[in-house]
């Protein structure tokens, strides 16, 4: 079954699964910042320079306690391990600290990523997002989607008079004047092949962003401000909630085919999203 045909949930279920995202990610995000410790417990994993914290794996439990106190038949997909099979036809897939390096370094520039999926998750193409949320802990925001329903910014403790914003993705056509956010791999040799490619994008762009989240580049596209992002090496959890969000702010989210994936992710306004993706692609 691909992504194009599997079931997505009724309309009054969505706006329940989008609530549910908000909720998780914003309690998530309260967690990692407000109840860091003085000490923080690094690993790595694949590389010297792919870090994971005590902190990744106690939000990610959260995460998978939240969701499943609420959503016992759903199935999760999560970076740091969890991996429940379901039997509704939904997943979440989560990120519980997307831009590890930054948290580790106090620089405010991290998110937890929360997104209901339909379709295997586990492969690249044969799923799609359905409802998501990333929530911004160091602003205190939270961004949002659910399919057909816009994509919205909130303070994550809603305030009485204060009505989410909408987003909408930059209307800019023209590369050279494009603002473009990317990130690099943890590996050293993919990481100097990404070093290649940039030699050919900077000349062709206004300038270029390395913010160091994935879920945060995708939002800052939904928003305009950035005018596109475009990366390889990332997973589902790191796109999934994003995903969403730029597309219900009227941007294209796409790859080296027709799905966005580890080989590359390209996200922006429509005028912009092949423009860039042939610059990636050359």
């Amino acid at each position: 079954m691909t992504s194009e045909q599997a079931a997505v949930p009724a309309p009054e279920e969505l706006e329940a699964l989008e609530r549910l995202c908000i909720a998780v990610a914003v309690e998530a995000g309260r967690f990692i910042r407000d109840e860091r410790p003085a000490r923080l417990g690094v690993t790595t994993k694949s590389t010297d320079t792919d870090v994971v914290t005590v902190m990744d794996r106690r939000s990610e439990e959260l995460l998978r306690g939240l969701i499943l106190a609420e959503r016992p038949d759903d199935g999760i997909l999560g970076e740091e391990g969890a991996d429940v099979v379901g039997t509704s036809g939904l997943t979440w897939v989560v990120d519980p600290i997307d831009g590890t390096v930054n948290y580790l370094y106090e620089i405010p520039a991290y998110a937890v990523s929360v997104a209901v999926v339909v379709g295997d998750a586990h492969t690249e193409g044969a799923w799609r997002p359905v409802a998501g949320a990333v929530a911004d802990p160091s602003l205190r925001l939270v961004h949002h989607a659910r399919a057909g329903g816009g994509a919205w910014t909130r303070a994550e403790a809603p305030v009485e008079g204060a009505p989410p914003e909408r987003l909408t993705v930059s209307a800019e056509d023209r590369l050279g004047r494009s603002l473009l956010a990317t990130g690099f791999g943890y590996d050293a040799e993919v990481r100097a092949r990404q070093s290649q490619v940039l030699t050919r994008v900077l000349p062709a762009v206004r300038d270029i962003r390395r913010i160091g989240s994935a879920a945060l580049d995708l939002v800052r596209v939904a928003q305009g401000s950035v005018d596109a992002y475009a990366e390889s090496g990332i997973n589902a959890w790191d796109l999934a909630a994003g995903w969403l969000i730029v597309e219900e702010a009227g941007g294209v989210v796409t790859g080296e085919g027709r799905h966005p994936g580890k080989v590359l992710t390209v996200a922006a306004g429509p005028a912009l999203v092949e423009p860039v993706r042939s610059l990636f692609t050359a």
